[in-house]
């Protein structure tokens, strides 16, 4: 079930903070993400992302600032923001020990989704990767590739509002990374709101927008064309670059 959708925004986030005793990882940031949207959440190690993704996904609390997913206020309701998510990183851990279809089965019944259309929408989505085939085979036999579009079928098998993919294609081969954004724009075009983060510049282009944080704060935001345009880049690896020059904190 989808929350509210009046609204065109499904992520609002204003002076967002979030401190660990003198050390702010990130500095009062605000940025509006659309339903549908693919959004590219991008900046080095220690850029203060992975801190601001988990203050989005209920996972940890902000000092300051606010903000909404899915209509769910980031302070006082993570356990319903939980709910309306799905979420996946390089290092999603399915069961190797269980099959395809017992890890869809699994997941699904955490998020609450009813046996009987849980078990069609499971193998409609596995009739659409050409995998039916496989649902028998246990995870762990898997290759990476595989492994990892295996996981984002899982994030999306509760039918979200929004998917949160932190690196999800690190590690596996250029043939694999394309399907896996084919499997992105797919999930885009029915209304699920996609926000990734990546390494792979390559990979920004082909959000439709793009934030960039440096030293926990976000340094610029637009589409990839205007960011080109702005910092008079022929990519996205030299608009980052280019921001990245001036950043305090390393890795």
């Amino acid at each position: 079930m989808r929350a509210n959708d009046t609204t065109q925004y499904i992520i609002e986030v204003n002076e967002l903070t979030k401190q660990f005793g003198t050390f702010t990882a990130v500095d009062h940031i605000s940025f509006n993400v659309k339903r549908g949207e693919i959004f590219g959440f991008l900046g080095a190690n220690g850029a203060g992302k992975t801190t601001a993704m988990r203050m989005l996904c209920g996972l940890s609390y902000p000092t300051s600032g606010s903000g909404t997913v899915a209509g769910f206020d980031v302070v006082k309701e993570g356990e319903k923001i939980k709910r309306h998510i799905g979420y996946m990183s390089q290092r999603f851990s399915l069961y190797d020990d269980l099959t395809v279809m017992e890890n869809m089965e699994l997941f699904g019944g955490i998020y609450g989704v009813k046996s009987k259309p849980l078990r069609d929408r499971a193998t409609s989505m596995l009739e659409r990767l050409n995998f039916l085939g496989e649902k028998d085979t246990l995870v762990g036999s898997l290759p990476l590739g595989w492994k990892q579009k295996l996981a984002f079928v899982v994030a999306t098998i509760h039918q979200p509002d929004i998917v949160f993919l932190d690196e999800p294609t690190g590690g596996v081969d250029p043939i694999t990374r394309r399907q896996f954004w084919e499997m992105i724009y797919e999930a885009s075009s029915q209304s699920t709101t996609i926000f990734v983060t990546t390494h792979y510049m390559d990979e920004a282009e082909y959000c439709h927008r793009v934030s960039m944080m440096v030293d926990g704060k976000i340094k610029a935001l637009d589409s990839p064309q205007n960011l080109k345009r702005q910092f008079e880049a022929t990519s996205m690896d030299e608009v980052f670059r280019t921001l990245a020059r001036g950043a305090q904190r390393g890795d």
